[in-house]
């Protein structure tokens, strides 16, 4: 199927709502389990998640690593407000984690180079997708470790509404609908295999994790 780019950023209020109370505990646990996994060693420095939405994997790995400072980025205000609220709850974390809204290319970041950039599902938002690939080259110190977790495009638009149907079915219409679109807009692992040669970045891995998941781990160039 034909990839269907959809909106870059998730800005309207009804969206941001669904998506901060909706239960992404286990996959965001997931992410950060791939995380502790990939990088066992990296417990101090700083990490940047690129597009952290309402930013509970950014407090979770913050929780898991108590000597990282982490920083979420993201576009939408709406959705970094949950995030924030969600901080002032946790004084533990105060000092340690940051909310910033900025948009990639350009956006303005707490430091000038992390040691970790990781990123959930934001690839499949971009309408250009080097713009991560390139900001990751960009944030990141020499050998920073890397960890990009997205969708990928299923063969057609039925196998996506059942993916849809199989994983979603009791969740509200506008987290469905945008589940359904996310997937038409994602990237094949080929396509994102070629995404990261064509940005000097074919040293990272590429993997699918699920049926509809794929991730992208390994070090930037030294």
């Amino acid at each position: 199927m034909q990839r269907i780019p959809e909106p870059e950023l998730m800005g309207e209020s009804e969206q941001a709502l669904a998506y901060a109370k909706a239960d992404f505990a286990e996959p965001n646990e997931r992410f950060v389990g791939y995380f502790l996994e990939a990088f066992p060693d990296l417990d101090e420095g700083a990490v940047v998640d690129l597009g952290c939405g309402p930013g509970d994997i950014v407090l979770r790995l913050a929780r898991r690593r108590p000597r990282l400072a982490v920083h979420g980025l993201d576009g939408s205000a709406a959705m970094l407000a949950f995030g924030v609220d969600r901080l002032a709850q946790d004084p533990q974390l105060h000092g340690r984690v940051r909310f910033i809204e900025g948009v990639l290319p350009g956006a303005q970041l707490p430091r000038p180079a992390y040691d970790a950039v990781v990123s959930n599902s934001l690839l499949h938002h971009l309408h250009d997708p080097g713009v991560l690939w390139r900001a990751i080259r960009q944030v990141g110190r020499p050998g920073a470790a890397v960890l990009v977790l997205d969708l990928f495009r299923p063969a057609s638009p039925e196998t996506a509404q059942a993916i849809v149907e199989r994983y979603s079915g009791a969740e509200p219409e506008v987290l469905k609908r945008d589940f359904f679109n996310s997937l038409c807009a994602a990237f094949e692992p080929q396509e994102v295999r070629d995404q990261l040669d064509a940005c000097g970045l074919e040293a990272l891995a590429v993997r699918a994790v699920s049926d509809r998941h794929l991730l992208v781990s390994g070090r930037l160039p030294g």
